[in-house]
């Protein structure tokens, strides 16, 4: 029996699919090493809580200045060589952290955060359009959300990788003074394993480079760009969808890689593991978001939804007793787990509220763009930034009087503003 063209076009995305998947693994697994490196870097170079959140901006920031020349030398060589590049920027970010290591310099970890910020985000914009448009416009939040557990799950898998290859080959109680032969110890352990992370890195690249992987039709690049971004930034719909990433990221971001900081500040002794927490919540998220939607709730009430269980857990995580282990002595310790406070658990279920978001705003900001697809994903790539602020302004709320607990407040507005997105932001068509 000979195959319909819908059969034949569904068995033709499938290998690209996979394709795609790994490298939503690679993305996953290299932006939530940030979770662990964060800490590990404050305990090693005895980092202030808004120092260490420069680990985050340094690698966020990169989305600021590099998403839109992403889009246009995406237009230039294709999306999978754009694809490769991204991969290949950040196989010489990984090179970067082994003299940063060695000679124990703060700027040099700076500088390579950038550099592989860089390489993702180059790799984003390529990628997520890849994703939307391989497929039926319709179903594109399903395959985003299964991209979406597969980033979220190598955000599970990369603290325990990191603390097994790096923080388990140092031993020290935390918040005890480290000896110079602690802090060589501590930054030796990092050479190896980024070794090895550029290597995978570069092979990868090449891997991508010569695989079968079809080419998206090229965007015109003709025409003004500027008049291209106006045109674009006048759909409402995509202009607070913008946003709403940005204060999405942000929150994600600070749930994800803030919560080794609380860790360590608690005396948690694993607390370059806690980053899996999080990631597992927003893994079970994305689960539910592919069973209940459409079929329960629509795309738009998950999100709101979403929102709300935000603002309650910011809430709880603010007027919380640090004291308190009832979560842990109900749901954990029962079953071999680790007696944890109530407040970071609190701010790890952060990743179920999470989830849903980005699949969820990415089609309804996308859609209808037409030739501006490619401009409008860079500036939704652009929203990433928000990981550098989110974390910025948490850490220097955690130096004022509120403390890192009670500097979880900063997420409440970020809700809010996907809450309003959710209802009606993203229904709007003028700005008049």
């Amino acid at each position: 029996m000979e195959m319909t063209a819908e059969q034949a076009k569904k068995r033709s995305s499938i290998l690209p699919m996979i394709i795609v998947a790994m490298l939503f693994f690679v993305l996953g697994f290299a932006t939530w090493l940030n979770g662990s490196l964060m800490p590990y870097l404050k305990q090693m170079l005895l980092l202030t809580p808004f120092q260490a959140s420069l680990v985050l901006f340094s690698f966020y920031i990169a989305v600021t200045f590099t998403a839109l020349p992403s889009a246009w030398l995406i237009r230039k060589v294709g999306y999978k060589n754009g694809m490769a590049l991204g991969m290949a920027t950040m196989m010489l970010a990984g090179l970067l952290y082994i003299p940063a290591a060695q000679t124990q310099t703060f700027a040099l970890f700076l500088l390579a955060q950038l550099v592989i910020g860089t390489g993702q985000t180059l790799l984003q914009t390529a990628v997520n359009p890849y994703v939307v448009k391989i497929g039926p416009e319709e179903t594109a939040a399903v395959r985003i959300s299964i991209m979406g557990i597969l980033n979220k799950t190598a955000g599970v898998v990369a603290p325990i990788v990191f603390t097994a290859l790096i923080a388990s080959s140092f031993v020290a109680p935390v918040g005890t003074e480290l000896s110079a032969e602690q802090i060589d110890a501590m930054a030796a352990s990092l050479v190896l394993p980024y070794l090895g992370l550029a290597a995978f890195l570069g092979l990868l690249a090449l891997a991508v480079k010569f695989s079968p992987l079809p080419e998206l039709e090229k965007e015109s690049a003709e025409g003004n760009k500027a008049g291209q971004i106006k045109a674009a930034l006048a759909r409402p719909s995509l202009a607070l969808g913008v946003l709403a990433l940005f204060v999405y990221v942000a929150v994600e971001v600070i749930a994800g890689d803030t919560i080794g900081l609380f860790a360590l500040s608690l005396g948690v002794e694993r607390y370059t593991v806690m980053t899996s927490y999080t990631m597992g919540c927003m893994v079970l998220g994305y689960i539910l978001g592919i069973v209940l939607i459409p079929r329960v709730l629509s795309q738009q009430a998950a999100l709101a939804v979403s929102a709300v269980l935000g603002v309650a857990l910011t809430l709880a995580i603010v007027l919380g007793d640090t004291s308190s282990y009832v979560i842990a002595n109900t749901l954990l310790v029962p079953f071999g787990g680790t007696a944890l406070p109530d407040t970071l658990l609190l701010i790890a279920v952060l990743g179920l509220a999470n989830a849903i978001v980005w699949p969820a705003v990415w089609p309804l900001a996308l859609s209808g763009l037409g030739s501006l697809t490619s401009i409008g994903s860079a500036l939704l790539i652009m929203g990433i930034a928000g990981g550098a602020f989110g974390p910025l302004f948490w850490g220097l709320a955690s130096s004022s009087a509120l403390g890192q607990q009670g500097a979880y407040i900063v997420m409440l507005p970020c809700y809010l503003f996907i809450l309003f997105y959710a209802l009606k932001g993203h229904k709007l068509t003028s700005w008049r």
